[in-house]
């Protein structure tokens, strides 16, 4: 774990960044008293294994998280009969 004051991390932030990167956490301090700490994805307290997981992946550039976090149930579509959903199906099927 690394310590740096706040002027020094601005002047030579890209090092600090690798140092992250490579799975270290940097402490922030101004003026001696600590004010943040920089930290890779998923190290933070209470994550599960599968956040912690999906953080290395979005770390290596593996995934992209998503930017809105699902809530309820997904929306209902394509309710109906077999030819009301083969209709819906060819109409929206076509541009993916």
């Amino acid at each position: 774990m690394q310590t740096v004051g706040l002027k020094v991390l601005k002047n030579n932030l890209s090092a600090y960044i690798r140092a992250v990167t490579a799975g270290e956490t940097v402490i922030v301090t101004d003026r001696d008293r600590v004010v943040a700490e920089i930290r890779p994805p998923g190290l933070l307290e209470g994550t599960t294994k599968t956040e912690q997981i999906i953080a290395e992946l979005a770390r290596q550039g593996i995934v992209t998280p998503a930017k809105h976090r699902l809530t309820g149930p997904p929306p209902k579509i394509g309710e109906g009969d077999f030819e009301t959903l083969m209709r819906e199906y060819e109409a929206h099927g076509a541009d993916r």
